[in-house]
């Protein structure tokens, strides 16, 4: 018998929002988009995308990186490129097969069976993440054109962007307080309308209705309300600095 082995890896969590109701045909539509745009920013971003076991969740998916990536090779310029490659289909599209995507990203020590499969605590936290308030109000709040909100957790967080890597504002990322069932943590936003996200022009993006968006980075600043714990998370204007830099 061959034993499991434990690696610590990077994960990346995305789901769909209202995927449900859509209908069988538009549904494997959407999930065919997102394994697409997100194969697509990863190659832009100088990530192999062979090199990551990609797990199919029904309305989204799981990312485990390699054990070799440094994690915040997961967040830019990964994110940024996600949500633009999102942001041009949501464009060509109707609101039937647009995408609105929530993320979640986090790392520890996985279990890796001789089968393929991977499992561990890990992905408890990360599912929790993907689930909890603050990250699905912060996905609502986005403009048409911003259709990516992402949620860290603490320890990603500090292991990231605490470290200061380049290309990762501090100030693009806001706490909140995640609480899922027997999960609460503090955990870290990056969502639409923060300093980091791509630059929206109005007279452009609409929302999923057909209208002009009515808010975006550089106009005015929305409030996000996270019901169930009473935490406000205030969405800042801001312009996007990104800076491209080599890999070593």
């Amino acid at each position: 018998m061959v034993n499991p082995r434990y690696e610590y890896r990077a994960l990346l969590a995305c789901d769909i929002a209202g995927s449900a109701g859509r209908g069988e045909q538009r549904l494997q539509e959407i999930r065919r988009v997102l394994r697409s745009t997100l194969f697509d920013a990863l190659s832009i971003a100088d990530l192999d995308p062979r090199n990551f076991l990609y797990v199919d969740t029904g309305d989204g998916c799981q990312l485990v990186a390699p054990a070799a990536l440094p994690k915040a090779g997961l967040l830019f310029p990964l994110l940024p490129e996600l949500n633009s490659r999102i942001r041009e289909h949501n464009r060509k599209t109707c609101a039937d097969t647009g995408l609105r995507v929530r993320a979640a990203v986090h790392a520890g020590e996985i279990r890796l069976d001789p089968d393929g499969t991977v499992s561990g605590a890990p992905f408890e936290a990360l599912a929790r993440l993907l689930d909890s308030a603050p990250l699905r109000h912060a996905t609502r709040a986005g403009t048409g054109g911003t259709p990516v909100a992402a949620i860290l957790s603490h320890h990603f967080y500090e292991e990231t962007v605490g470290h200061g890597y380049e290309g990762l504002d501090a100030d693009a990322f806001t706490a909140a307080d995640v609480r899922v069932k027997e999960y609460a943590a503090k955990a870290w936003l990056w969502y639409p309308g923060s300093p980091v996200g791509p630059r929206v022009d109005p007279g452009r993006d609409t929302d999923s209705g057909g209208q002009p968006a009515q808010s975006g980075p550089g106009t005015v600043e929305q409030l996000v309300q996270a019901t169930g714990n009473g935490t406000v998370f205030a969405v800042h204007r801001g312009v996007q600095h990104i800076r491209h830099h080599d890999r070593g």
